[in-house]
């Protein structure tokens, strides 16, 4: 497997520059954002190499992995759709709403549908709590919020996203 440096050469320059040396640390989360792009997820031998790449110890950056819902260490599907049900939300229904989600993929929270394209995750605290039930969908281009939802609405977007996974790269039909 090619390294991080190797793959990413330029763009881990661009981004260590923006920070003084004395500060280097900082730029562990856009490294690990680098890492986990092409893949989905982020390897132990990643987070070594962010590590070495910014003198800290590999506690620190896989403390950072573990705290984000951003970051994963375990593979998932194509579209990780992460649910809020922190208290506020629940009060909204959010726990039902993962539930009947859960229902219409056919999987449990954790788990990632047979075609490979979501993973269900619950995750606390979108900052969203007043316009709950929300989920956010995130791949590798970024994230999608998806606010006062039901079921209705949400299979609304999974069909959205079946239809865009079907597309060849370039949106070219």
């Amino acid at each position: 497997m090619k390294k991080l440096a190797e793959l990413y050469e330029d763009e881990i320059q661009v981004i260590l520059a923006k920070y003084p040396d004395e500060q280097k640390r900082s730029a562990v989360m856009p490294l690990l954002y680098l890492a986990q792009r092409a893949s989905g997820r982020i390897s132990q031998e990643a987070m070594q190499e962010i590590a070495e790449i910014l003198d800290i110890a590999i506690t620190d950056v896989a403390s950072i992995v573990g705290f984000y819902s951003l970051f994963h260490e375990e593979p998932g599907g194509r579209y990780r759709i992460q649910v809020c049900t922190d208290l506020p939300c629940a009060l909204r229904g959010a726990d039902a709403f993962l539930r009947q989600l859960c229902d219409l993929l056919g999987v449990e929270v954790g788990e990632t549908t047979a075609d490979g394209l979501f993973t269900i995750e619950e995750v606390k605290c979108l900052a969203a709590c007043h316009r709950a039930p929300v989920f956010q969908v995130q791949n590798g281009d970024g994230l999608e919020y998806h606010e006062n939802q039901t079921i209705d609405t949400a299979r609304l977007v999974i069909d959205e996203l079946r239809l865009r996974a079907q597309k060849p790269p370039g949106g070219a039909a």
